[in-house]
């Protein structure tokens, strides 16, 4: 079988072509297919990565607050209750004899291994500057203790006198 020079060159083209066409298809082009989804994971890995250690970062900040609430609650006196707490303060700031009623309970849910204790309490015929006495001693003790609710009325004929109701919360151990 003879074959002219120009049907020659169309077999070697077409051999050619299809050896291209088999590399192409075989080699190069999963090649690329598997650097593209390499390259699409390491994209979607270093994401989680990144928000992985943004949420490490904030479990070490809530961890350390956790620890200085434990160690707080652990430096208070022995015998701690947030009704005498609360009495004494109220002692110091002499609204002593205004407190109508003070009402404590313990929440039955737990939060890890500690209870909310709770009290309302109402004063009655206090003055703003008693009040805001009374309020800032309670803020700022170290007992971890902290105002939730408060319901303040003006009583007498000009409004001098206030009425409060306090709801005051603390965890026990």
């Amino acid at each position: 079988m003879k074959l002219s020079k120009r049907e020659k060159y169309s077999i070697y083209a077409a051999v050619g072509f299809i050896c291209l066409f088999i590399v192409l298809q075989l080699i190069l082009f999963p090649l690329m297919d598997k650097r593209f989804h390499i390259q699409k994971t390491l994209q979607v890995k270093t994401k989680i990565l990144e928000e992985m250690l943004s949420l490490k970062s904030e479990y070490d900040i809530i961890r350390k607050k956790a620890d200085l609430l434990e160690t707080r609650l652990a430096g208070r006196k022995k015998g701690f209750t947030l009704f005498s707490f609360l009495d004494r303060l109220a002692g110091e700031a002499g609204i002593k004899d205004r407190i109508a009623y003070m009402k404590p309970s313990t929440s039955t849910k737990t939060n890890g291994r500690y209870k909310m204790a709770s009290v309302e309490m109402k004063l009655e015929s206090i003055s703003l500057e008693e009040l805001v006495t009374y309020l800032y001693k309670t803020e700022i003790s170290k007992n971890l203790v902290n105002i939730k609710r408060i319901s303040i009325a003006k009583t007498g004929t000009e409004g001098e006198s206030l009425n409060a109701i306090l709801h005051v919360e603390t965890f026990e151990i």
